[in-house]
């Protein structure tokens, strides 16, 4: 593929982006990342830090169908996936398609509905197509999901099972912004609706040229000593003693597409240590859990990423 008019592309998506969001480069640039690599994304962060409104700004500058879901208590699988209308005139039943039909679908407050709603999301996640009654609805490509979460509030939430969490490409946690970036914020949008801002920007890409570059993406290659890297990483979350989950092999090759498209964002057309050492956080944290005892003494994930890390050796 052309890696610099890829760059040219991804240059001006971040132009589009940054009209809306003041700060969060990192986080954008990783939900360009997800876009390309095809992945889902959970944005987990405080109330007001603008989770729904980075969503909605990355379904404007992508020229696709875009939906939104509240998720609530009472939402039932139906209202998400679709359901079978007896039609009085035809004596047949006919099948109206809910909004996860989208595209780039927005779930909003994603930890608020119950399991069995979340079920219903496993098939679409995993193989872009949901089945009702019997038949199967294959999704338009491309197909991604953006889901927010408040870690804050926990009354009236359900946890996320580990099957759907580990269906999420990247879980990102925005942080609060600078103080010069919070002006900034005041400044410019302290009079504004979030439809305004919204406005502000336009189309950048179409669903069917993200499409082909997701394909173009995907045919880069990685090394094998870059594989083995990875493989070794993702086999010792398994078997270090504070973590009670280890990483799947979904997870390997999910580190694998998001390699690729980051090293393409930063000009090149070959995966490097350093690549896989970004993404581990984002793709890895969400997916393991710590042994009680160990989180109880204040020990991380990410400390433990990074001793896991420093005990590999670095492919040349």
């Amino acid at each position: 593929m052309n890696l610099d008019a890829f760059k040219k592309h991804v240059e001006q998506l971040r132009h589009n982006l940054e009209t809306v969001i003041v700060g969060q480069r990192e986080v954008m640039d990783l939900l360009l990342t997800a876009l390309f690599a095809d992945g889902h994304v959970l944005i987990e962060s405080a109330p007001g830090m603008a989770k729904t409104l980075m969503a909605k700004a990355l379904a404007r500058v992508v020229d696709a169908g875009y939906s939104r879901i509240q998720f609530t208590p009472d939402l039932m699988p139906s209202d998400v996936i679709g359901t079978s209308v007896f039609n009085m005139k035809k004596s047949e039943f006919e099948f109206k398609a809910g909004p996860l039909f989208g595209q780039l679908i927005l779930i909003d407050e994603i930890n608020r509905a119950p399991a069995k709603t979340q079920s219903a999301l496993f098939e679409a996640m995993e193989e872009r197509q949901i089945t009702v009654d019997g038949q199967t609805y294959p999704l338009r490509a491309p197909f991604m999901v953006m889901a927010t979460q408040n870690p804050i509030e926990q009354e009236g939430t359900y946890r996320l099972p580990e099957a759907q969490l580990d269906r999420f490409l990247f879980m990102l946690k925005p942080q609060y912004p600078s103080e010069s970036e919070e002006t900034d914020i005041l400044e410019r949008y302290s009079g504004v609706s979030n439809r305004e801002v919204l406005q502000a920007t336009g189309h950048v890409i179409t669903a069917e040229q993200l499409k082909e570059t997701q394909q173009a993406l995907h045919r880069l290659t990685v090394r094998r000593s870059i594989a083995e890297y990875i493989a070794k990483i993702i086999r010792d979350t398994r078997r270090h003693p504070a973590i009670y989950l280890g990483a799947s092999p979904r997870a390997g090759l999910y580190l694998v597409k998001a390699a690729k498209v980051w090293a393409a964002m930063n000009g090149r057309d070959y995966v490097i240590p350093d690549d896989i050492k970004y993404l581990l956080g984002p793709v890895l944290e969400h997916r393991m859990i710590l042994n009680p005892e160990k989180e109880l003494e204040g020990l991380s994930l990410g400390q433990v990423l990074e001793e896991i890390v420093s005990g590999i050796e670095v492919p040349r």
